[in-house]
């Protein structure tokens, strides 16, 4: 019995010793005044905001994730957010004020500028980054919330890392703004309301992680001179967190719903219509409104009696209240066009992909070649410098290639001049030519080979 409580009591201080973050934390008045130093929007901090939105609207506008990563790393939103939670878990209401009024200016500010972008920008289409930032879920609460749980811990600590950036990024605060933007700019209030949404629940549960850090950390509190205003403030943080949760508990409900009966759908149409002689040639599945399951199959036609031994199977896969529609090449006029529709539809969406394919592989060789044609330019363009100034060299050749780091496991392309000389210069005489070569080919990576 001792011997297993020496284990237990072994394994309480291994986790202690592991989950301890006293010894990295740095002073917590200095933690404080960082997080206030952020808080303000107004000059330097206001313009890169209005800066960086215009870069996220337009990552959002081209559909480029990586534009949109780069717009977060310099937007210095997290400042006034963090602000919120640091007020209200040192009992400090003027910094609470503070962050409110600035997180107010540069929201208003945020969606302003990304209005008048999307106002004017001739590519005002929703892509795909613009939709998902419209529908909010549970998901996004527990992102921002453990985001920001990171971000406070990360804030006290001695050495800061790279973590707040990379909160700004995983929470995700610029896409929804400029979403909303869109919204406002197009007229679009679906996008502007569900994005909005997005972006407040993300500030409200960065702000509570900041609250409950600053709990259990135990940053020196302000004492309250009236203890009723003290309660007044946890009522309001409640009742925020509460009201902010619930629809996107709602939102989150109808979104599992909608996957798993997806799912089932297609665990039915997998095991239920594959009949000897038959293909399913296109397949969809309708959950707005009347939930229903259409079929389009060719080859052996399925009798009424098998249709309904089907049906009745689809209580099975709680697909009650389904509807299922089957078209079956040969039976009328009418299945046979919907059948053709739907394959015709099949077929232009993979055409459509191979397009898009093949113009993207057009795209990446059409500026290989420019590259290959530009060095070409440049060798003729240096040729005669190159005979003034090294007459040693014999002859001349250019070609790209790619370095390959392999205790790094990473790749670069570099330039490759491969030099044939009458007399071999020295070392010096080699690196004096090399220097010059790279300068004037303008290349980041060079090498220079001898023959």
């Amino acid at each position: 019995m001792n011997h297993i409580q020496n284990i237990i009591n072994d394994f309480r201080l291994f986790l202690r010793e592991r989950l301890d973050i006293t010894h990295e934390k740095s002073n917590e008045l200095d933690t404080i005044e960082a997080i206030k130093k952020g808080v303000e929007f107004k000059g330097v901090n206001l313009w890169i905001l209005i800066f960086a939105i215009f870069i996220a609207s337009l990552g959002l506008n081209t559909n480029s994730t990586a534009v949109i990563i780069g717009a977060m790393l310099i937007s210095p939103l997290m400042g006034p957010i963090m602000g919120v939670g640091l007020g209200l878990g040192i009992n400090d209401l003027e910094l609470v004020n503070k962050s409110l009024k600035n997180l107010g200016i540069a929201t208003v500010f945020s969606i302003l500028t990304a209005a008048l972008y999307f106002f004017i920008t001739p590519l005002n289409e929703a892509r795909s980054e613009l939709l998902a930032r419209t529908q909010p879920t549970i998901y996004d609460v527990m992102i921002a919330f453990f985001g920001g749980m990171a971000g406070i811990v990360a804030g006290s600590a001695k050495e800061k890392g790279n973590v707040i950036p990379g909160v700004a990024i995983a929470t995700a605060l610029m896409p929804p703004l400029c979403t909303a933007g869109y919204g406002l700019g197009t007229g679009q209030w679906t996008f502007f309301f569900g994005a909005f949404y997005l972006y407040f629940i993300n500030s409200v549960f960065i702000s509570l992680a900041t609250y409950l850090g600053v709990q259990i950390m135990h940053f020196p509190k302000k004492e309250f001179m009236n203890p009723d205003r003290a309660k007044r403030v946890s009522r309001v943080v409640t009742t925020t967190v509460i009201l902010t949760i619930i629809p996107s508990l709602w939102i989150s409900y109808n979104m599992i719903g909608q996957s798993i009966f997806e799912r089932n759908a297609e665990n039915f149409i997998r095991q239920e219509l594959s009949f000897e002689g038959t293909q399913i040639v296109n397949k969809s599945v309708v959950t707005s409104g009347k939930k229903s399951i259409q079929v389009a199959i060719i080859g052996k036609k399925i009798t009424e009696q098998e249709l309904e031994n089907i049906r009745s199977k689809m209580g099975r896969y709680k697909l009650n209240d389904t509807e299922l529609i089957i078209s079956q090449g040969g039976t009328d006029n009418a299945d046979i066009t919907t059948l053709k529709t739907m394959v015709l539809e099949d077929f232009y969406n993979n055409s459509e992909r191979s397009i898009k394919q093949k113009e993207l592989q057009i795209d990446m060789l059409s500026k290989d070649l420019e590259s290959y044609e530009l060095l070409m330019r440049k060798s003729f363009e240096i040729a005669p410098e190159m005979k003034a100034l090294f007459p040693m060299v014999k002859s001349l050749s250019f070609s790209k290639g790619i370095d390959y780091n392999i205790k790094e496991q990473s790749k670069d392309t570099v330039t490759i001049a491969v030099v044939e000389f009458e007399k071999v210069p020295d070392e010096n005489g080699k690196k004096r030519l090399e220097e010059w070569l790279k300068a004037r080919t303008k290349s980041e990576k060079f090498k220079l080979l001898v023959e």
